[in-house]
């Protein structure tokens, strides 16, 4: 697994009680469910890079 980069973060109290509620009833970590809540964000406008395909998908998509 690639490394992560730690960072002191800053939240106000309220918000970080209403993040630990939506992360318990998603069954995660109040960290993790931050860093699916920022992937998704930056999935959605377009600022992730493409993950690279494997070659066994590569062959798919030169069959197709």
């Amino acid at each position: 697994m690639a490394s992560k980069k730690s960072f002191p973060l800053r939240l106000d109290p309220m918000l970080y009680q209403a993040l630990e509620r939506w992360a318990a009833d998603e069954f995660r970590s109040v960290n993790g469910h931050m860093e699916y809540l920022l992937r998704e964000a930056l999935r959605r406008e377009g600022r992730l890079p493409s993950p690279k395909r494997t070659d066994k998908e590569e062959e798919q998509h030169d069959q197709n």
